[in-house]
């Protein structure tokens, strides 16, 4: 595959930073070092990062990384850590992305308290609470520009990111930064950034692992894709760079696309 750009080296045509990885296990390592690269840039430009967390599986290896290899490597007091999505649970339900984060990570770090923001999903309405974390990311984030240093995404097999799903409302969004969606998957009731408020990101990390998003990764990155049937190609919006993190698996149906 000839499309990536190397390390150092510069964007080709296609403008894309994609780095092929040989399995997930190495994707984990590159992109948790290249993770606390980007907080310590962003700490020594102006004194803390705002790190935004992805749920799934796919970054719960990197979180352990950065929660063993890499603990005191990062300056964990000036980290404010967010959240890109999250299913409309309990902070301690099996299916929340705070809880998967908090155990592969946030308990294991000194991070203060203070500096924790989980989507708050204990309001009587998702419409609510999608009004008041806008709030809180505007007050705690919006003050610095970019307002994100960093946000940490993922891609499903059907091309979406966050809590974006194909043909959502959602991606029409123009102005708010977070929305509650109703989604085809369990749980069905979300919260979730938008595509205006991930494109004022400086840096943005998405992760690809497995065969099962090879067609969608393929889409995703082709030139003219349409974020109504893949919402992870509204990345190309972003004003910041985006990377990709891909393993081998997920990248074997790029060839033909870009050779």
């Amino acid at each position: 595959m000839h499309s990536h750009r190397a390390e150092g080296g510069s964007p080709e045509r296609t403008g894309l930073d994609i780095r092929t990885c040989a399995d997930a296990r190495e994707l984990s390592e590159r992109a948790a070092a290249a993770t606390v690269e980007t907080i310590a840039d962003a700490v020594t430009r102006h004194g803390r990062c705002s790190l935004v967390l992805s749920g799934g599986n796919t970054p719960r290896a990197l979180y352990a990384l950065l929660a063993s290899t890499y603990r005191d490597h990062i300056p964990w007091s000036q980290v404010h850590a967010f959240w890109g999505d999250e299913r409309y649970v309990s902070s301690d339900d099996s299916a929340s992305n705070y809880r998967m984060a908090r155990e592969s990570l946030l308990d294991q770090v000194p991070l203060p308290f203070q500096n924790i923001h989980p989507m708050p999903t204990h309001l009587p309405s998702p419409e609510a609470a999608a009004h008041d974390y806008e709030r809180t990311l505007r007050a705690e984030a919006g003050h610095h520009i970019p307002p994100f240093d960093l946000i940490l995404l993922g891609m499903g097999e059907d091309g979406h990111t966050a809590s974006l799903f194909p043909r959502s409302p959602a991606l029409h969004e123009t102005t708010r930064w977070v929305v509650a969606v109703s989604v085809p998957a369990e749980p069905a009731t979300r919260l979730t950034l938008t595509l205006p408020a991930i494109a004022t990101a400086a840096r943005i990390f998405v992760l690809v692992s497995g065969t099962g998003k090879t067609g969608a990764l393929a889409h995703v990155l082709s030139p003219g894709a349409d974020p109504d049937d893949y919402p992870a190609a509204g990345l190309r919006s972003a004003s910041g760079l985006v990377t990709w993190w891909v393993d081998r698996d997920a990248a074997s149906g790029l060839r033909d696309r870009f050779p």
